[in-house]
């Protein structure tokens, strides 16, 4: 068994002048400041490559959306027309393809 020792009890000694007291409210007003410092954290994008971000990944689904169909309405009919569209072919993989680009130009935008 180990026995519990006592704490040791820290003396703070005081070289200050009275002129420079520290009273009760400006150590707090100390704590309160450096306290907050401490927890004030910048993001890493700003608010303009946030939106940017987000119109990007609009743009990426509204491509994806638009690559969606091109089902035949019946297994023994083949129509190149509804497979091979422009929705399909063309604008999905531009809206794209812009999305991803606009993604890249925000994380990169200073």
């Amino acid at each position: 068994m180990s026995k519990n020792k006592p704490a040791k009890k820290k003396v703070v000694i005081s070289t200050k002048s009275s002129k420079n007291k520290v009273t009760a409210t400006t150590a707090t007003r100390l704590k309160t400041t450096t306290a907050t410092a401490k927890h004030s954290v910048e993001l890493v994008f700003g608010k303009q490559q946030y939106t940017l971000m987000l119109i990007g990944l609009g743009l990426i689904f509204v491509g994806l959306a638009c690559m969606t169909g091109g089902a035949m309405p019946s297994p023994d009919i083949w129509d190149e027309n509804i497979i091979y569209n422009k929705r399909i072919t063309v604008v999905a993989p531009i809206l794209i393809l812009a999305g991803l680009t606009l993604e890249i130009y925000a994380i990169f935008k200073r």
